[in-house]
């Protein structure tokens, strides 16, 4: 059996921001002209004209990602700032509201309101999305099956959309309540096999429920394009190297359950509904709450048990992969909070949402504009 080739490819979603406002606003158009002569196709638009997505080229290490990412957050915010906006990476805007913003005009994102209606106009937020290249599918829907159970970790890492429409929301990750209205998303369920899994999707096509596997919108996915595991679950990383970080988990991840195949060993595998319930957490609670840890039937605080990822089943391949540094960020983010407790805590000091979206802007610059 031939290992994985392990190659990572991130893609985030970036709010557009009115400097004066500190509102949201529509215009995607006027920075998808520019953005592509600067970065050609790594730009790109998405449902709503007040979001900008970049993409990377396929990166071997995290190091590689970590380039990627500061040339292409550097590209899109001088762009704006030429145009007049600012940037800014959090998963839900503090306030500006979806009932005001425009839709992209292209067939594809129209289509998607035409579909889903007020749920697609609504779904005003901005994700992290980390693929792994896996060339083998049968390891990739066993790798799927497993990774799911470590899922709300890598979440509790990235949660940064406390707010929504100007309300302090109580959870850590609104963005995916709002994006749990989808069909076909959240935890997905355990496949036997790549034909199990291609049952389902072609069956869904064939009936006319979707048009292909993109609209498969699970927390978890084999990519419909590329032969990679890609996972959605995260909200879109403040700091570039907190989204560097949850690339370097997740390409460990993958790269341990490949050593545990080979030597012809496993993880246990959980049920959806257990999983859900650990997400769930994850969204309310963040890092300050407690996971159930499924094996001892207990829960133990969050903090505990991504420290026990890290150093009990990650370990022995971080070296190998030379990703020590990039996945022990997370310790830094065990101890600083994540981008959503650092928001509570500028808006505990300040009672003003702006100056929470003027940190956002500056920390989405922080170690790319200097």
């Amino acid at each position: 059996m031939q290992p994985p080739s392990l190659t990572i490819g991130v893609e985030e979603e970036y709010q557009i921001i009115d400097p004066e406002t500190r509102e949201l606003r529509s215009f995607i158009t006027e920075i998808l002209e520019e953005g592509r002569l600067v970065l050609r196709e790594a730009v790109k638009p998405e449902l709503h004209q007040s979001i900008v997505e970049i993409g990377t080229e396929i990166c071997q290490t995290p190091a590689d990602v970590k380039r990627e990412l500061i040339r292409l957050r550097r590209g899109i915010i001088e762009v704006s700032e030429k145009k007049g906006m600012r940037i800014a990476a959090a998963g839900t805007h503090p306030f500006s509201s979806w009932m005001t913003q425009e839709i992209t005009p292209f067939e594809r994102y129209l289509g998607v309101q035409e579909d889903m209606q007020d749920l697609a106009r609504q779904l005003l937020i901005f994700g992290t999305h980390v693929h792994i290249g896996i060339e083998d599918r049968e390891f990739m829907i066993d790798a799927m099956n497993v990774v799911r159970y470590l899922l709300p970790h890598l979440l509790l890492l990235s949660t940064s959309s406390p707010f929504w429409i100007g309300r302090k929301t109580g959870l850590k990750s609104y963005r995916s309540v709002i994006f749990r209205n989808f069909p076909r998303s959240g935890i997905p369920r355990t496949f036997a096999s790549w034909a199990d899994f291609t049952y389902l999707v072609d069956t869904l096509a064939r009936t006319r429920s979707i048009q292909d596997g993109t609209k498969i919108w699970w927390d978890i996915r084999p990519n419909h394009r590329y032969p990679t595991l890609e996972v959605r679950i995260c909200d879109v990383c403040t700091r570039v190297d907190e989204a560097v970080c949850i690339a370097a988990l997740f390409q460990a991840l993958i790269a341990k359950l490949w050593k545990l195949r080979r030597d012809n060993l496993t993880f246990r595998v959980y049920p959806m509904e257990l999983i859900e319930e650990n997400k769930w957490r994850a969204v309310r609670y963040g890092l300050d709450g407690k996971l159930i840890d499924f094996g001892k039937q207990e829960e133990f605080p969050a903090r505990d048990l991504i420290r026990e990822m890290i150093e009990w089943f990650l370990d022995d391949v971080l070296d190998e992969l030379g990703t020590r540094k990039e996945v022990e960020y997370a310790y830094r983010i065990l101890d600083e909070g994540t981008s959503a407790d650092r928001q509570l805590a500028t808006y505990a000091r300040t009672g003003d949402l702006k100056a929470v979206v003027d940190q956002l802007i500056a920390e989405t610059r922080e170690g790319v504009m200097e």
